[in-house]
């Protein structure tokens, strides 16, 4: 037994009747482009439209519980944002969102569904730092992290633990890396539930921290987030690393131009509607076709949160 499968198998129990089992897609026509048996897992049919709302129920169902009257906090302009609103709604916990002042309307239309506690800094990660510390000790509230929290990995985990029941002959699963919330929580489940599956990293070559730190053993940072993958902007996360360390093996990097062919192949050809983050997966296993030819591949589809009104194609 792993060091996390006792810790997984009592996550899974315990959120297990407030998520969507999200289907698993097939397509001759991947098969055929890739030269291999793809499965997609569908997480832009989870509550909220991504992974996230498996973080978010894990993580606010194990906060202190002195907390739960009072309410918890995060900084996200997002996907965790979106999904930890729903999540407090559902348990009747109260939930403030820190976002940057150029979020997009699509992004806090989602969030204000839930929640009217949205406050607004500064478009930077100093200011949301600040704001959140300052807004958190004003109001005594629990912060949640978007990604670098062992309770957010542990939500993650459920995801990888479902797609590899159901397919429990999968060579590989790809993961997105943005945080690295979501390959940590696929790698630690795939490490309790199978011998033979191996987890790699898919990430954008213009914010490669995940792909350098895995090379020189210690986390990196990037100078830009200057990428249509959205989700995948933020910083490697410092629970994560070690963990993405002991469990991937390799991390797969594409471009800019290699996101938007796979974004627009899937949502073009294959009539699924997913954000630019959920491209990274195929677009990486495209570029590396022949590498994985004739095996089984598991790709996680992260999210289905797509503002059309932001991409040119």
């Amino acid at each position: 037994m792993s060091d996390f499968k006792q810790n997984i198998i009592e996550v899974k129990s315990n959120i297990d009747k407030y998520l969507i089992k999200t289907p698993v897609l097939r397509f001759d026509l991947i098969d055929s482009l890739c030269n291999s048996e793809v499965f997609f897992k569908c997480e832009n049919f989870q509550h909220t439209g991504s992974f996230k709302y498996r973080a978010a129920l894990n993580a606010i169902k194990n906060i202190p519980y002195d907390f739960k009257k009072r309410g918890v906090i995060t900084h996200s302009s997002g996907n965790f944002a979106h999904a930890l609103s729903r999540a407090s709604h559902e348990l009747n916990i109260p939930c403030y969102i820190i976002m940057p002042s150029n979020t997009t309307d699509f992004k806090k239309k989602s969030v204000l569904k839930y929640t009217n506690n949205i406050i607004e800094c500064e478009p930077n990660l100093n200011a949301r730092e600040q704001t959140t510390k300052t807004i958190m000790k004003e109001k005594n509230l629990f912060f949640l992290h978007p990604s670098n929290n062992m309770n957010v990995i542990l939500g993650n985990s459920s995801c990888a633990c479902e797609f590899i029941e159901d397919y429990p002959n999968l060579d590989f699963i790809f993961s997105p890396i943005g945080g690295g919330g979501l390959i940590a929580g696929t790698s630690v489940a795939i490490d309790s539930y199978s011998n033979k599956c191996q987890v790699i990293g898919a990430e954008p070559s213009n914010v490669d921290d995940a792909y350098r730190s895995l090379i020189s053993g210690k986390i990196e940072t990037n100078k830009t987030t200057n990428t249509i993958a959205d989700g995948l902007r933020t910083s490697l996360g410092s629970i994560n690393f070690p963990i993405i360390q002991k469990n991937v093996k390799e991390i797969l990097l594409v471009s800019e131009i290699e996101i938007m062919n796979s974004l627009k192949i899937i949502l073009n050809q294959l009539k699924l509607v997913v954000e630019p983050s959920s491209a990274v997966v195929l677009a990486a296993l495209i570029k590396n076709k022949e590498k994985f030819k004739s095996k089984k591949i598991g790709l996680i589809i992260c999210g289905g949160n797509i503002d059309f009104n932001s991409l040119q194609f």
